[in-house]
């Protein structure tokens, strides 16, 4: 995509303050079904699998496409794989150590911790490699909405002193308070990258995390649903000034008794084991696109209600 259209784009949506819900994306002007709003490449993405999972990742480990046979494995820690040269120089020296002294430590670090744990800890090594590589970039992390919760302050402790005994000197000045502040931006702000459609897999699960700093400005729910790269439309026309809404189900009033019903009914891809969502393609001409194309599985299908 041109520069002039990520501009043109940028210009439709503007951050405002919601009551009761703090900042969110609201339309600058009206906004038509089908029309891209938003294109945005991830801040940050990393695995979904803990430290300790029996099987290899599938996925490349910078942009979690599927590998193919000419996959690059990391020739110093031997961990992780890649689909390409340019992924593969994404994996700093300082990250691949630190992944392999975790990995050393790993069974008995995370003994009596839960999981979730370790993919904390896979965010974690990845927002400080992020603070080495683009400190501005960093502090945009550091900038999205969420604040450090009490109740997760044991896991904030834990992960704090286990990477500051295991990894390398750290890019960046930490402390519990950091880490506890970045572990609310995760909660508060993170994507999940389902694994590719198939029809024979009805048991997909999430192959990674993204932070989509304008994406996250977004009213939406906790669904995986991201890619690589987020590409977001309008899912039906919408007047200036109203709140911007992902995969959104408040539809007319008639609906109004039953609104999750209904969007399941007319945006859910009704595809086996798919569970993807029909948005509209752009627009062609000024009358609204009556074509809805799955976000997952790709099909097509007529929209009867426009």
């Amino acid at each position: 995509m041109s520069d002039g259209g990520a501009k043109a784009e940028e210009t439709v949506l503007r951050v405002a303050e919601i009551g009761g819900r703090g900042r969110s994306l609201v339309a600058a002007q009206s906004l038509r079904a089908g029309q891209v709003v938003l294109r945005e490449s991830p801040l940050l993405l990393y695995s979904a699998f803990p430290f300790l999972s029996s099987a290899s990742s599938p996925y490349c480990d910078h942009c979690f496409r599927l590998l193919s046979q000419s996959a690059r494995k990391c020739q110093s820690c031997s961990l992780v794989s890649f689909c390409s040269p340019n992924c593969l120089a994404s994996h700093t020296p300082w990250l691949c150590e630190s992944l392999r002294r975790i990995h050393q430590s790993s069974s008995a670090a995370f003994a009596d911790q839960p999981s979730e744990r370790q993919v904390q800890a896979r965010y974690l090594l990845s927002a400080y490699s992020l603070a080495a590589a683009s400190p501005s970039d960093f502090q945009i992390l550091l900038s999205l909405q969420g604040n450090g919760d009490p109740t997760d302050s044991a896991a904030a402790n834990f992960l704090h002193s286990l990477l500051s005994a295991v990894c390398p000197p750290l890019p960046v000045q930490v402390s519990p308070e950091l880490t506890a502040a970045l572990l609310a931006k995760d909660k508060v702000n993170g994507f999940g990258l389902m694994e590719p459609f198939s029809v024979s897999n009805e048991k997909r699960s999430v192959r990674a995390y993204g932070i989509y700093p304008k994406t996250s400005f977004f009213n939406h729910d906790c669904l995986p649903n991201a890619y690589e790269n987020e590409v977001m439309e309008e899912m039906e026309d919408e007047e200036e000034q109203e709140e911007m809404k992902d995969s959104e189900g408040e539809e007319e009033e008639e609906e109004s008794s039953f609104p999750h019903a209904y969007f399941f009914a007319r945006y859910m891809c009704d595809k086996e084991n798919c569970f993807g969502t029909l948005a509209p393609l752009p627009p062609k001409t000024h009358d609204a696109s009556r074509v809805l194309e799955c976000n997952v599985c790709g099909s097509l299908k007529e929209d009867e209600v426009v």
